[in-house]
C-alpha cells in the first residue's frame, strides 16, 4: 500500500519550553482511514495542521503524495494544498455572503477546473450529500448539519488525494454528529484517504480502521476492533 502521508521525526514548539509535538512519525496509506485521538492540548490538531500544510515543523519532514511540504515556498504550499488536500473544519469556515453552491465551487474556481466541469462536480456533490435543494441557500439559512455537508463537499470538489477532518462533529448536535459520521464512513469506504482528528471515540470507530493516540506530543498506534463501514 502506497503511503499518502509520511511524517518523519517531526517536532513542533510555539514558544521556548512548550513542546506541541516531540519527534512524531506517522504514515497513512492510500485509501486508509486513520483517526488521531487524544485530550485537548495533546498535539493532535498541531499534527493535522502540519500534514495539511497550514503550519511548519521546527524539525523533521512532512510528505504528502510524495511531496516534502517543508521544502515548498508559501505560494507553492498554498497551491499544493488547494490541488491535493481537502480540509473539513470544526466550525465549517463557510463564507456567509456566498450560497452553498458557490462555497463549494470556490476551491475549484481558484484551481485548475474549468467552469463547466466545476459546476458539474459541485452539482454531483450536492446531490450525493443530499443537499441539492439547498444549493442557493446562504450559510445563515442552513442547519449545522447542512453547513457541515457543504463544508465536506467543498473539501472534495478538487478530488483531493487526502481528506483531513478536524473535529468535524464538534460544532453540531448529537443526531447531526451521527449523520456526519456516517457520511465520512461512506467517503472512506469509497476509497478516499482520510486523516481525522477527534476526541470522539465513537466517531473514530465509525469512520476509521486505525487510531493514533496522541499524548503529550507523542503517539502510539492501536488497531480499532471494527472495519470502516457506513452505519445504517
Amino acid at each position: 500500500m502506497d503511503d499518502v502521508v509520511r511524517v518523519s521525526s517531526v517536532s513542533k514548539s510555539y514558544e521556548p519550553g512548550s513542546i506541541a509535538l516531540d519527534g512524531v512519525s506517522l504514515t497513512v496509506g492510500r485509501a486508509e482511514a486513520v483517526a488521531v485521538i487524544g485530550p485537548s492540548g495533546s498535539g493532535k490538531s498541531t499534527l493535522l495542521n502540519l500534514v495539511g500544510g497550514l503550519d511548519r515543523p521546527n524539525s523533521g519532514t512532512v510528505e504528502v503524495a510524495g511531496q516534502d511540504l517543508t521544502r515548498l515556498s508559501e505560494t507553492a504550499l498554498a497551491r499544493f494544498r488547494r490541488d491535493h488536500i481537502g480540509i473539513v473544519f470544526q466550525f465549517f469556515n463557510l463564507l456567509d455572503d456566498l450560497t452553498a453552491r458557490d462555497n463549494i465551487l470556490l476551491p475549484a474556481q481558484l484551481g485548475h477546473l474549468k467552469k463547466r466541469a466545476a459546476g458539474a462536480r459541485a452539482d454531483e456533490l450536492l446531490e450525493a450529500l443530499g443537499i441539492e435543494q439547498r444549493a442557493n441557500a446562504y450559510p445563515g439559512q442552513l442547519s449545522g448539519g447542512e453547513r457541515q455537508r457543504v463544508a465536506v463537499a467543498r473539501a472534495l470538489i478538487n478530488k483531493p488525494v487526502l481528506l483531513l477532518a478536524d473535529e468535524p462533529t464538534g460544532a453540531v448536535d448529537r443526531p447531526t454528529g451521527r449523520y456526519v459520521a456516517e457520511l465520512l464512513a461512506d467517503i472512506a469506504v469509497a476509497g478516499q484517504t482520510l486523516l481525522l482528528v477527534t476526541h470522539d471515540l465513537d466517531l473514530a470507530t465509525r469512520c476509521t480502521t486505525r487510531e493514533v493516540v496522541v499524548t503529550d506530543g507523542r503517539v502510539r498506534t492501536a488497531e480499532l476492533d471494527v472495519p470502516v463501514q457506513a452505519q445504517q
